[in-house]
């Protein structure tokens, strides 16, 4: 075996005609401390507000100001909230961006008022699976700058319906929708957004009234990490019968398909301390609708005459806003009815009705006085409050009720809203 070899010192003499500064040319053995190692980079730290806590909040209004709809949370103590980003029912006509300032300010509130997971969802125009060329090119620019705007707010979700397949197949909707997202997505860094795809109630040739489609949907965003937002009350109309019995959802037509509580919110990163088991009672609101009206039938014109509505949604903690609410709702409902429609031009899929100068809407001259009854008795499996969610259930049952009255006026049942003098003729 040959002996190892000596690397002999250079003299200072050596050095000093070398021009080497002497601390460059040490004899110290190497120190492995000396070795550089890159820092591993470090873990994902959990938002504040997934802390295992019941999370309870509500859809608010930005009218004003950002900074308004985390104030109206923090007022009716809420935890959590969603928002749209913008007008939820108009193309954006300008800058879909938001001022620095602006973004700024709403994200060091909202973290002042640990309120979480702050939802965006995104316009209702926006139809991913659109088959014309200008629909589908508005849609995924619309989808793009709901995604700047969610991380400019430093959103956790932002929620898309997947959009309406018209004549086209279901299977090559879903590879529209698939594509249509990954082009919106391109160039965006989405950092801690997450894109969830909501379940529709299946009007129309709606697509993802069915659970199987909306997992189609996921797969293929998988590389995303796009996830799935359930909406119960599009899960009721769709057809599915979901039941609860200590603590899992299951299908009532099939037991055996179950999931716990635990499960659902574990997979979405929230611990679970422990569980209790359920009462098996049911926990929503519910009312009934009644309507009144007077058809025209040389011209086909609707006037709604009168409208009753009676609700249960459990105590009823503040009577002025709840009955504001109803009202609210059946106007709405009115408008869903008779009057409020997108229309399209088939030629270059523009909307031709972008404004209120030529959107239709329910204004006071077509709502007649409005009736609204609360059974006014506390739930107490719901809340330690006896209260309720009153979400969208007084708008659900106008435009059915609308509609009905309409068939025992005229004997003509029309399912395509909104029931226009045309359709009537």
């Amino acid at each position: 075996m040959p002996e190892p070899k000596t690397i002999p010192s250079n003299t200072p003499s050596q050095l000093e005609e070398l021009k080497i500064d002497p601390l460059d040319v040490r004899d110290d053995k190497f120190d492995a401390e000396d070795e550089y190692r890159p820092e591993p980079p470090a873990e994902p730290v959990p938002p504040p507000w997934i802390d295992g806590s019941l999370r309870i909040g509500i859809h608010a209004s930005i009218g004003g100001s950002y900074l308004n709809a985390l104030e109206s949370a923090r007022k009716l103590g809420c935890n959590a909230l969603q928002i749209f980003s913008a007008s939820p029912r108009m193309w954006a006509t300008g800058s879909a961006r938001i001022p620095e300032a602006d973004s700024a300010a709403f994200r060091a509130r909202r973290e002042e008022l640990r309120l979480g997971p702050l939802v965006i969802h995104a316009n209702y125009l926006i139809n991913l699976a659109g088959m014309q060329p200008m629909l589908r090119t508005r849609s995924i620019q619309a989808f793009h700058d709901e995604l700047v705007r969610g991380i400019a707010l430093g959103a956790d979700f932002l929620v898309v319906h997947p959009g309406a397949r018209g004549e086209a197949k279901i299977e090559l909707a879903i590879a529209t929708i698939v594509n249509s997202v990954k082009e919106a997505v391109r160039r965006v860094q989405l950092g801690k957004l997450r894109i969830l795809i909501e379940n529709t109630a299946g009007m129309g040739s709606a697509v993802g009234s069915r659970l199987e489609e909306v997992a189609a949907i996921v797969r293929g965003l998988s590389s995303l990490g796009v996830g799935a937002c359930l909406d119960t009350a599009h899960l009721f109309a769709a057809g599915y019968d979901i039941g609860t019995e200590n603590g899992y959802l299951y299908a009532t037509g099939d037991p055996s398909r179950r999931i716990s509580y635990r499960e659902v919110v574990t997979k979405h990163g929230s611990p679970v301390e422990n569980t209790a088991t359920s009462t098996n009672e049911s926990g929503n609101s519910c009312g009934a609708v009644f309507v009144e009206v007077r058809v025209d039938a040389r011209y086909g014109r609707v006037r709604v005459t009168r409208v009753v509505g009676a609700y249960d949604c459990g105590r009823v903690l503040n009577r002025q806003t709840a009955r504001s609410q109803v009202i609210g709702g059946m106007t709405w409902g009115i408008g869903t009815a008779l009057m409020e429609h997108t229309t399209y031009d088939h030629h270059t899929a523009r909307v031709t009705n972008p404004n209120l100068s030529t959107y239709l809407l329910a204004v006071n001259a077509d709502v007649p006085e409005l009736e609204v009854m609360f059974v006014d008795k506390p739930d107490p499996v719901s809340t330690a409050l006896g209260a309720r969610g009153f979400g969208e259930c007084p708008m659900t049952g106008a435009p059915a009720a609308i509609g009905n009255a309409i068939y025992h006026d005229t004997g003509r049942r029309i399912r395509d809203l909104p029931i226009t003098q045309d359709k009537l003729l």
